[in-house]
C-alpha cells in the first residue's frame, strides 16, 4: 500500500492537490466529498450527503455516491462495511489499520495494527496468494455501552 496517502495526507486544505495528485480532475463535489469525510470519519453515506449539503446545497445524492466510489478507487478514501453495518467511509487510508465495533451503539474506532508490519496479520494457509493488506474487525461493547460496573 501506498503510504504517501496516510491519515494526514489531506489536512491544511490540500484536498484539490491530493485529487491532482491522484490524478483526478478537482470537482465541486470530490473536494465537499473528501473534506466531510475527513470531518466525520466512518460516517455512512446519509451522513456525508448532509455534510456535503453544508458546502453545496444543491448537490444530488448520485454526485456524492459518485464522489465516494471515485475517491475511494482512486485510494484517496478507505470504504469499510462491518457485517449487518451500512457502508461507512473514512479517509485514513495505506497504514492496513483495523477497527472496534460497540455491538450496542454501532460506534467505531480506529485501531492500530499490533503486529508490526503490513500485513500485521497472516492466516496459517496463504494457499499461495501474495497477502499485502490484512482487515480485521474487533466487536464488543465501548466504554459508553458497557456502563458504570465496567469502570
Amino acid at each position: 500500500m501506498n503510504d504517501s496517502r496516510s491519515h494526514g495526507a489531506h489536512d491544511g486544505g490540500d484536498l484539490e492537490q491530493a485529487l491532482r495528485d491522484a490524478s483526478l480532475r478537482v470537482t465541486g463535489p470530490r473536494v465537499a466529498t473528501l473534506r466531510a469525510v475527513r470531518a466525520h470519519p466512518h460516517a455512512d453515506t446519509d451522513t456525508l450527503i448532509r455534510a456535503v449539503r453544508q458546502d453545496l446545497p444543491a448537490v444530488s445524492h448520485q454526485a456524492v455516491y459518485d464522489s465516494l466510489h471515485t475517491l475511494n478507487d482512486a485510494g484517496l478514501l478507505r470504504r469499510i462495511q462491518p457485517h449487518g453495518m451500512v457502508a461507512r467511509y473514512e479517509t485514513r487510508v495505506g497504514d492496513n489499520h483495523h477497527h472496534l465495533v460497540c455491538r450496542s451503539c454501532g460506534v467505531i474506532v480506529d485501531a492500530d495494527c499490533g503486529g508490526g508490519s503490513v500485513p500485521c496479520s497472516t492466516p496459517a494457509d496463504t494457499h499461495g496468494f501474495a497477502i499485502d493488506e490484512a482487515e480485521v474487525i474487533y466487536w464488543g461493547l465501548c466504554p459508553s455501552c458497557q456502563g458504570p460496573e465496567a469502570a
